[in-house]
């Protein structure tokens, strides 16, 4: 430990850890290693996404051994002798990715590139574990009467809602389409809503996600879509004549590919189709390119986040984004495969890994 010797911590910590896809255990590890420019986070609770299930398969860049996790919030417990800026017991919110700031991309200042990315909880250790790492300048502080751990989990999302609001820039008056009502996709429509969104409507199956969303008041509208095949048919079309010139943005946050292709046929002459769910790496998707060409569609896409903690962090703790109720469900570490199942299930609206 060295130099972080003087802030007594224990020896080792408790931490769900991947041998290799599939094959994980809660183990006792050494705590993670600080360097000279890292803030070592208590954590006190991690926010379980979508891409924790490709993880686990083994997808999405994963290295073995890993401990996932990559929405982390904790408090901070040690520090390296060159941060200045923070006090043990600081509430923080950690960004989890590390660039290098001199490849091509970092150079250009299109470090979300970065040929040398490196993303905590994928390729190494995040937050699954009592403690975890990460250099100080990602590390944000935050003050909230009202924003628990748990919640505090989406600032991560959010960070990646406001990246996507600056992607489509939207004009003061648009009308908004949002094909899905999970956690980012709540997030980004209310954030639409703040910037210019004077319409949006949200379409996704009736259900927890769907009552979540109306709780939050994240639409103007919401359009609850039958799960029965051409009940479904009939309701979107029904979406479609009563919006005969389409929307100004139509955001695909499902992650689902035959969706993203009928998406298209909601969106306006000169509108954006926006590319926001995470799907699988085999997807493929068939548009007409004389659709984009005569009507001047752009399609766009928006993964991750550069510089929006600061933002993420205003709209929540401000309450001008709300998220009470998105999650809705804890989990402790030895409780992983449970939340495995609930999620493959979807009983679950989002979950978050707590340690108190």
């Amino acid at each position: 430990m060295g130099s972080i010797d003087k802030f007594n911590l224990p020896s080792s910590m408790r931490a769900l850890e991947y041998s290799s896809a599939t094959n994980f255990s809660v183990v006792n590890k050494p705590l993670p290693q600080v360097r000279r420019h890292d803030v070592l986070i208590q954590v006190k609770a991690c926010g379980v996404c979508g891409t924790d299930v490709h993880i686990h398969h083994g997808e999405f860049g994963a290295v073995f051994p890993l401990v996932p996790g990559h929405e982390t919030v904790g408090v901070v417990a040690a520090f390296g002798e060159e941060v200045e800026g923070f006090t043990i017991g600081d509430r923080v919110v950690a960004d989890n990715s590390e660039v290098c700031a001199s490849c091509h991309y970092c150079r250009r200042g299109q470090e979300l590139f970065c040929e040398k990315f490196v993303a905590h909880g994928v390729m190494v250790d995040g937050g699954f574990a009592e403690y975890a790492v990460y250099p100080a300048h990602r590390v944000f502080q935050f003050r909230s009467d009202t924003l628990s751990d748990a919640d505090a989990t989406l600032l991560e999302p959010a960070s990646c809602a406001a990246h996507g609001l600056d992607k489509i820039a939207p004009k003061m008056g648009s009308t908004v389409l949002i094909f899905g009502a999970g956690p980012t996709g709540l997030v980004l429509a209310q954030m639409l809503r703040e910037n210019g969104g004077c319409r949006t409507v949200i379409a996704a199956p009736a259900g927890k996600k769907m009552e979540v969303a109306k709780s939050l008041n994240a639409a103007d509208e919401f359009i609850e879509l039958p799960r029965d095949k051409e009940a479904s048919v009939a309701t979107l079309a029904k979406l479609k004549s009563d919006n005969p010139y389409g929307f100004d943005i139509v955001v695909e946050a499902t992650g689902s590919a035959a969706i993203l292709e009928q998406s298209i046929d909601y969106v306006t002459k000169s509108g954006k189709l926006v590319v926001y769910g995470v799907y699988n790496d085999d997807d493929m998707v068939k548009f007409s390119p004389n659709k984009i060409f005569k009507e001047e569609i752009t399609i766009l896409g928006s993964f991750s986040q550069t510089y929006k903690f600061p933002a993420a962090i205003d709209y929540l703790t401000r309450g001008r984004v709300a998220v009470s109720g998105i999650v809705n469900k804890t989990y402790k570490l030895e409780q992983w495969q449970e939340c495995l199942d609930a999620m493959a299930n979807k009983t679950v609206i989002k979950a978050a890994i707590v340690f108190d």
